[in-house]
Parts: C-alpha cells; structure tokens; sequence
C-alpha cells in the first residue's frame, strides 16, 4: 500500500534517531505511525484522534503497546494540541512530530491546512527534534514554519512528506 511505502520511508529517514524520544501522532487515526515508532524504541507516544471508530481502532492497537507508553486523547487535534505539547515539554526528551491532516475538505475543515501551520508555528526549537507533514502533493508547503526550516521533501504520487527542524 502507499501507506505502507510512506512509513517504511518516514523511519529509514528517522533511523535510530527516535530512541528514547516523544513521537506525537496529530489526527493518528489507527495510529500506525506512532505504533511503528513505539515498536522501533521511541520512548513516549501521543495520539490525538477525533473520529470514534478510528479511536475505538486506536485503543485496541495500542492495548498490544507498553500502557506505560502509550498516551491516547479523544477530541480534536487542534485542541488537544496544547495539552499534548505541554506535557512533551515537561519531559526531557526531544520530539517528533507528524502531521497526517485529513485530505477530505469536509464541512468546517477546508482551513486543515492553514489550522496545521499554525500549530506547527506555535512549536518551539528546544522542544522539537523534527516535524513530519504528511500532505497532498499538489500543495505547496512553505520553506519555513515559525522556528523551523524544510530540510527535505519526499513525493509518493498524490502524497508528499514534507520534513521540517528547527533552524
């Protein structure tokens, strides 16, 4: 699946840089992301997800996780955000990212992407070790977020990761 090719290229880029760090996953869905950095050594991993069958999907993925590990919130990403944000920040681990925003334009949510950019503004250099966006190709993602720059883009047909760290 493209998804598949997507994370298998998203942790060759990562390596073993993700051992004993922070993985967020914002709108995680299923949560295969975090679930594969989790198994690959990452310390802590925090999922945001809104949509209750995804949630419910979550929950049991991650029951076959370290409890210990895993750190799952109900809601909207852009709302829990903050909360997640604030709790890596406490710890002493540098964080990745990754940023899946829904493609579908559905009611209220055609802004995903400009909502998106504005959390990533809001991340602060000394907190982050790398931001992923996961996005439709055919949109243009700025050369630099608030404190952090592009440091590469990989295209996958209509999907591109877009790799940011701070400056």
């Amino acid at each position: 699946s493209s998804k598949g090719i997507l994370k298998e290229s998203l942790f060759n880029t990562l390596q073993f840089d993700i051992i004993d760090k922070n993985f967020v996953e914002v709108f995680a869905g299923s949560g295969s992301i975090g679930l594969e950095a989790l198994s690959r050594g990452a310390g802590q991993c925090y999922f945001m997800e809104y949509n209750k069958t995804a949630y419910r999907c979550l929950e049991g993925n991650t029951k076959r996780m370290d409890p210990s590990k895993c750190h799952l919130f109900y809601g909207d990403s852009f709302e829990k955000f903050f909360t997640v944000y604030e709790m890596v920040k406490k710890s002493n681990e540098k964080t990745y990212f990754y940023f899946d925003p829904p493609f579908s334009t559905r009611d209220g949510m055609d802004d995903v992407y400009d909502k998106t950019i504005a959390l990533i503004e809001s991340i602060e250099p000394e907190v982050c070790e790398m931001v992923i966006v996961e996005h439709m190709t055919n949109l243009d993602m700025p050369e630099e977020i608030g404190a952090l720059v592009l440091m590469k883009r990989k295209k996958f047909g209509r999907s591109t990761m877009t790799y940011y760290r701070p400056a």
